[in-house]
């Protein structure tokens, strides 16, 4: 899961994004003009992200390092769009460079971890977010992030502690929570899995993931009606889930979800 970091750059280049990345000198040197041009592009960036163009993001983050190459925010955000055009050994040099020039801020880690996550890379990228941790200790998305690292080395027990106290330091963060309850049903706690499911879908009616996972759980537990109607709503939510290889190796369900999702799929 990557991070965004949705910061004015005007702020970047005088503040240094959390960390001394330009120099006074090379500040000083910079224009109105430059810095309203910057915003701008970067404006353009997310606009165009939020629309799922990411190479049009990926161009304006390269026009603003072109421009400002020591802010370290838009090396990183670059990153972002490469990870989402899956040019992932262009996306973890980017975060290399962002990295370099500010060491203690989080999120190049963490993206970085996730990148590595797509590489099959899960030791690296379990490394990255132990150091995220050791810089923010109570950064939910790193404790996350490790889990599904960990799920990626078979580590379901330790995915589940990670998840677990993800949700206690982000009790709103719907991802963790639904990654705890498909965790919990890999290791045979099938009950509390669908039962932590449902709260979910209660209080996040449209969360198409939770709603493809109880439609896998009800099917093969002989729940037609129930796996009929939320199929129903995460279909209409979101149609990859109907893309079997997608949800096996993108978004990386647990083997025995995965299972019972093409069990019911092959029905249809």
């Amino acid at each position: 899961m990557i991070k965004l970091i949705g910061i004015f750059l005007s702020l970047l280049l005088v503040f240094g994004w959390g960390a001394p990345v330009m120099a006074q000198s090379q500040t000083s040197n910079i224009t109105e003009e430059q810095l309203k041009q910057g915003d701008e592009w970067a404006n353009q960036a997310f606009t165009a992200t939020n629309q799922g163009d990411f190479a049009t993001a990926e161009t304006y983050w390269t026009k603003i390092i072109d421009e400002f190459p020591t802010n370290a925010g838009a090396w990183s955000n670059r990153g972002n769009s490469r990870v989402s055009q899956n040019k992932l050994q262009e996306a973890i040099a980017d975060y290399n460079k962002a990295i370099e020039l500010a060491p203690n801020v989080t999120d190049p880690y963490l993206n970085r971890g996730a990148a590595l996550e797509g590489m099959g890379k899960w030791d690296d990228a379990i490394a990255d977010y132990n150091h995220v941790l050791e810089l923010d200790p109570n950064d939910a998305m790193a404790y996350n992030n490790r889990g599904n690292a960990k799920t990626g080395l078979g580590k379901w027990e330790d995915a589940i502690a990670d998840y677990k106290k993800s949700n206690e330091i982000a009790p709103n963060f719907a991802f963790a929570r639904a990654n705890y309850a498909l965790a919990l049903y890999e290791t045979g706690q099938k009950e509390q899995a669908i039962r932590e499911m449902r709260n979910i879908a209660r209080k996040y009616s449209k969360f198409a993931d939770v709603r493809a996972a109880l439609t896998a759980a009800y099917w093969v537990n002989g729940e037609q009606g129930e796996a009929e109607s939320n199929w129903v709503a995460a279909y209409g939510l979101d149609s990859r889930y109907k893309d079997i290889d997608w949800v096996k190796n993108i978004r990386r369900w647990p083997p025995s979800l995965v299972t019972a999702l093409d069990k019911f799929l092959k029905i249809q």
